[in-house]
């Protein structure tokens, strides 16, 4: 009799053949024996935190993106800047990360450390945190592998060539995506992440007051749209957190509502837009806009992908005691 091996399944089998032998040392129950309530004590922070403030999904997806894509999933996004080295995270791009996404990862820590001291990652903590908050917010379940070392070196000059910003071209970020390895169709699921959370006015204002000399504003805007954030954000030179949600319909729900929207006008970031009126990407946009089954399995599979991005294990890390500093830096 021949077992039958699942679709998703077989993807996670080939993943794991595909990836270098140091990720391969990667296993889902890593912690099984050193650490074995890390799953409760994740799900009752996330849980916890998401209760209080639904919006550390949104960020705490958003910090995982920009740890992975810089350098790999090693936590180096959490360190604090010291006195020999200015760190990724006092980056111009990484000022406005939420201060609920440092602050969840800071809690399943010292939850940890309590339970099991030094033993579970910030990576992996970081990573499972992100995988809760989807679910929680009624995105898919993916698998998360474990054993990620934390990494000893954070560097601001690393950031900027490696996490595309609002304005950036369709072009530059399929570029900056294959360089790590991912294709198209990889890079517009992951940017379905954008169905939760918001973006702060001065990272679009442009293409409401000042899209051009003859059109101020952005014509690929529904005129709705574009008049209610003009409402919205008309003092942001003033208050710097003034914000509008990605998705304006569903802001807290993880679906697939952010492809509609583009095909509505109502893509917030121009590099949204640019989804859709790109002949690479567009296809994908229709697809996800249509299925949120397809979205959900494709996004699944790239953020497996994403988390194994760079990873390190072994003495190419450690296990820090606090996700915000090395423990050479620590007393």
């Amino acid at each position: 009799m021949v077992a039958m091996v699942s679709p998703s399944s077989l993807f996670l089998i080939l993943l794991f053949l595909s990836i270098p032998f140091s990720e391969s040392n990667l296993t889902t129950d890593y912690y099984k024996n050193s650490c074995p309530h890390l799953e409760n004590i994740i799900r009752e922070t996330v849980t916890s935190k998401y209760i209080s403030v639904p919006a550390a999904a949104a960020g705490t997806l958003r910090l995982f993106f920009h740890d992975c894509m810089v350098g790999g999933c090693d936590a180096s996004v959490l360190i604090s800047s010291n006195p020999f080295t200015k760190a990724e995270r006092d980056a111009d791009i990484n000022l406005a990360l939420p201060g609920d996404a440092f602050d969840v990862i800071v809690r399943a820590k010292t939850a940890l450390e309590l339970s099991c001291p030094g033993i579970v990652s910030c990576a992996d903590i970081l990573a499972l945190a992100t995988r809760n908050f989807v679910s929680i917010a009624g995105g898919p379940v993916y698998t998360v592998m474990l054993g990620r070392k934390d990494s000893l070196e954070s560097n601001i000059s690393s950031v900027e060539a490696n996490i595309p910003r609002a304005n950036t071209t369709m072009d530059e970020i399929i570029r900056m995506f294959e360089s790590k390895n991912f294709t198209v169709g990889e890079m517009v699921a992951l940017s379905g992440a954008h169905t939760i959370g918001f973006s702060h006015c001065k990272e679009f204002a442009y293409r409401l007051f000042g899209y051009s000399r003859s059109t101020p504003t952005d014509p690929s805007y529904h005129p709705k749209f574009s008049a209610a954030l003009k409402t919205l954000c008309a003092n942001y030179k003033n208050d710097s957190d003034m914000a509008a949600f990605n998705d304006p319909m569903t802001p807290s729900k993880f679906d697939n509502m952010y492809y509609q929207n583009l095909k509505r006008g109502m893509g917030l970031l121009e590099s949204d837009n640019g989804l859709l009126r790109h002949p690479r990407t567009n296809h994908f946009v229709d697809l996800y806009a249509f299925n949120q089954t397809a979205f959900f399995n494709d996004f699944a599979q790239a953020i497996e992908k994403l988390s194994l991005s760079g990873i390190k294990t072994g003495n190419q890390g450690e296990v820090r005691r606090k996700c915000d500093a090395f423990n050479t830096f620590q007393a």
